[in-house]
């Protein structure tokens, strides 16, 4: 089972904190993690400086302050109800770009889930429509869960992708590690988890156009053999996590997953999805397959992205 420990928030004020907050304080509890609730100023070092160039000397130095302590305040505020409740709580507020600061306070403190509310314009036509979540879903190496606005602090239905290789050690790695994680917190929630294992047959569409000396019996011959070799592989999975307490179902869909996942999730009101996303794909600055960002932008629920093992960010944990 899955259990996070050094859980850090994000709670800016562009973004939708408070489900984020609710959600953060329920795991908190039931791990017995402690948090760090972080706020950026977003801004580069001396442009505090240079925007109150107009003032005196001293006034300037005052108002920069000020900002300062203005949203080391909030983050204590909003840290009040974690420490009521006995967990061990940290406030930092740093200055910089927003997405760069926060991956290298992961780095730094070794935290091992980072928990953030979308921002407001990407609460419909997909969950992130700009801003940085998607920096931070592409190079943070910790679990990134971006919060939904509906999310009350519990699920009622979750998610789980999945696509077993035993072949593959970093995608076979990569579901041994979303599904720990979404069982862990469907108990937790005592949600209802939906395994979905979404299986195509690779070049059937050119098998099927009638350029290829095959019949239709040989397509289905394959087909099924395939759907059997798919349906193996994820059944060896599902073997691996016992459905003890009888709150999971499991699907394995013909498709394509950047259409299925959505599609099934609007249908099952699903509220939570837990997926991998892969490696470098040889683009730079990308760390997010294809597949992982058409879902991402297509659903409007809850994510947890997960990386690879051995994942390591692009972002140095010092400047």
């Amino acid at each position: 089972m899955q259990r996070f420990k050094n859980i850090v928030v994000v709670c800016d004020a562009d973004s939708d904190h408070k489900p984020a907050l609710a959600r953060a304080l329920r795991l908190a509890a039931a791990n017995a993690a402690q948090i760090t609730l972080v706020d950026v100023i977003d801004t580069a070092p001396g442009d505090l400086n240079r925007l109150f160039a107009a003032l005196p000397g001293t006034r300037r130095a005052q108002i920069a302050d000020d900002l300062r302590a203005h949203h080391s305040t909030r983050l204590d505020d909003l840290a009040g109800p974690f420490r009521e409740a006995g967990i061990p709580t940290q406030t930092t507020l740093l200055e910089g770009t927003a997405f760069l600061e926060i991956i290298r306070l992961v780095v730094q403190n070794g935290h091992d889930l980072l928990i953030k509310g979308v921002r407001p314009e990407g609460v419909t036509g997909g969950l992130f429509s700009r801003g940085y979540d998607l920096h931070l879903l592409r190079k943070c190496p910790c679990p990134v869960w971006m919060i939904k606005d509906t999310d009350a602090g519990e699920a009622g239905n979750i998610l789980v992708a999945v696509d077993p290789d035993p072949l593959d050690a970093t995608r076979n790695g990569l579901n041994t590690m979303v599904m720990e994680m979404a069982t862990s917190l469907s108990d937790i929630d005592q949600a209802q988890l939906h395994v979905v294992n979404v299986w195509t047959l690779q070049e059937e569409q050119a098998l099927r156009n009638g350029r290829f000396p095959i019949d239709k019996t040989e397509i289905e011959i394959i087909l099924a053999h395939e759907q059997q070799q798919s349906k193996a592989r994820l059944d060896a999975l599902m073997d691996r996590f016992p459905n003890d307490g009888g709150k999971r179902v499991c699907h394995h869909i013909k498709g394509l997953p950047g259409e299925v996942i959505p599609d099934y999730a609007a249908q099952h009101g699903i509220d939570t999805i837990v997926m991998g996303t892969v490696g470098r794909t040889g683009i730079a600055g990308l760390f997010i397959g294809n597949t992982a960002e058409t879902i991402l932008n297509s659903v409007n629920c809850s994510v947890i992205a997960v990386k690879p093992p051995g994942f390591s960010s692009p972002v140095a944990s010092t400047t």
